[in-house]
């Protein structure tokens, strides 16, 4: 990557007592590019950005946005980012126009406060008072003020928590907007379709490391695609094609129902509708998917829980993992 905008080698957070909230991790981002970062609570993407942020220093390894260090060289960095935190913590007296405004008198080069507000869907919101905004108009908010410099560099931290469907889906197309223009973006989120959706790459943390890093589809295809259905009665596993010769990888069965993992998912496909076309039977329930980041996520957030030896403390991730999925 020829133009490193944001380049982290080695770094460590630690906080007191000695816990190590980030151990060791190193990506690039270069211009113009949208990098999620992912995990399950506690998996260090808030400590991770807060550091290049430019809001606390690293405990170890080197830190660059915009070529220089965010902590040391705030004033430097600092004119030439926006951020928008999980929460921006505004004065609840304040309307929306004077919240901006206060904000714009802060900020070197800001935009009109009107063209900001409209950015993010805020133009006929402007003498509500912060305290009658819904959760989403207060998210929306936010990344009114992160914009206001037109950064070069684009921190958000769970950008669309609390907006609707129809609210989450205008605010990614701004934020691709936004990457079009070249601006920079690093992104957290629990939302895994957001991460599909908006990231050219993306790494999934995991206990402080990172687990896996890559483009999405790259990350995604490293994981197995499913062939699941019901079997009919009178037939059993056996009864089926050799699933070697499927291009299947393995498999699991609970009562009549079969799930196939695959690599080769047209050839697996291909192969079982043929076997059932002339057997002359019909596949209950037949479902057949691909991988998806949701999968990846999950297998990638158990295996390396399992790799470190924590196999309960894994389990425990598994369950928050599927429950921020779900959110």
């Amino acid at each position: 990557m020829t133009d490193q905008v944001i380049d982290v080698s080695e770094l460590r957070r630690v906080y007191g007592g000695g816990f190590e909230a980030v151990r060791g991790i190193s990506f690039a981002v270069g211009r113009g590019e949208l990098f999620a970062l992912l995990g399950t609570n506690g998996a260090g993407k808030t400590s991770t950005l807060e550091v290049l942020e430019g809001l606390a220093a690293p405990a170890a390894g080197r830190v660059r946005v915009l070529g220089r260090n965010p902590y040391t060289e705030r004033a430097e960095v600092r004119p030439r980012i926006g951020v928008m935190l999980q929460e921006g913590g505004f004065p609840s007296e304040l309307t929306v126009l004077e919240t901006v405004r206060m904000w714009a008198g802060c900020t070197s080069g800001a935009r009109p406060v009107g063209e900001a507000l409209e950015i993010v869907g805020l133009g006929k919101r402007h003498g509500v008072r912060v305290k009658q905004l819904s959760g989403g108009e207060k998210r929306r908010l936010d990344l009114a003020l992160a914009l206001l410099g037109r950064p070069e560099v684009l921190f958000l931290d769970e950008p669309t928590t609390g907006l609707d469907a129809e609210g989450r889906r205008e605010t990614w197309e701004l934020v691709r907007a936004l990457r079009d223009e070249g601006t920079t973006v690093l992104l957290t989120t629990h939302y895994l379709e957001e991460a599909e959706q908006l990231a050219d790459r993306l790494a999934i943390l995991h206990e402080g490391r990172i687990a896996a890093e890559g483009r999405v589809a790259d990350v995604v295809a490293a994981q197995p695609s499913h062939v699941a259905f019901d079997l009919p009665e009178g037939y059993f596993l056996g009864d089926l094609p050799p699933l070697a010769e499927l291009g299947v990888t393995g498999h699991e069965m609970t009562g009549r129902r079969v799930r196939l993992r695959t690599n080769e998912l047209q050839r697996a496909a291909t192969g079982l509708l043929l076997w059932a076309r002339d057997a002359d039977i019909a596949l209950g329930g037949l479902d057949v998917r691909a991988a998806s980041l949701e999968e990846a996520f999950l297998r990638i957030a158990r295996e390396a829980g399992q790799g470190q030896g924590t196999e309960a403390g894994a389990g425990a991730d598994m369950g928050t993992a599927k429950a921020e999925v779900a959110a």
